[in-house]
């Protein structure tokens, strides 16, 4: 039997991280969703965690200092970065998706991260 996925998405606009969440859903992803990085350590504390989308600028716990923490942390999940702030010459070690992105292409990235997970898994 096949577990359901869990997709956290960290975003700090609420129209955008509301409707990602209903997109994930009906693609049959489990999500849960913070506005910040503070709200997502709580997720990932209490909840296991597959993939994370993160909003790179955030007020609280966002920028830099998330993107040390989700690379020295949580080095063992799959992490996508959107930003409508960064640019292709800034260097993360993640991939990012510039905004505005397509949910459709989004959507690709997730299921083909999580299928090699669950190759590698096997």
């Amino acid at each position: 039997m096949s577990t359901q996925r869990v997709i956290l998405i960290v975003e700090d606009e609420d129209a955008i991280r509301l409707t990602l969440r209903d997109y994930l859903k009906k693609k049959g992803y489990e999500v849960l969703v913070a506005s910040d990085g503070v709200g997502a350590i709580k997720h990932m504390l209490d909840n296991q965690v597959d993939l994370i989308v993160s909003d790179y600028r955030m007020n609280v716990l966002g920028g830099d200092y998330w993107i040390k923490f989700l690379h020295t942390f949580c080095s063992n999940k799959k992490v996508f970065i959107t930003s409508g702030f960064l640019r292709p010459d800034f260097s993360i070690p993640f991939p990012v998706l510039y905004k505005p992105f397509d949910y459709g292409k989004l959507a690709e990235m997730v299921a083909a991260a999580l299928e090699t997970e669950k190759d590698a898994e096997n």
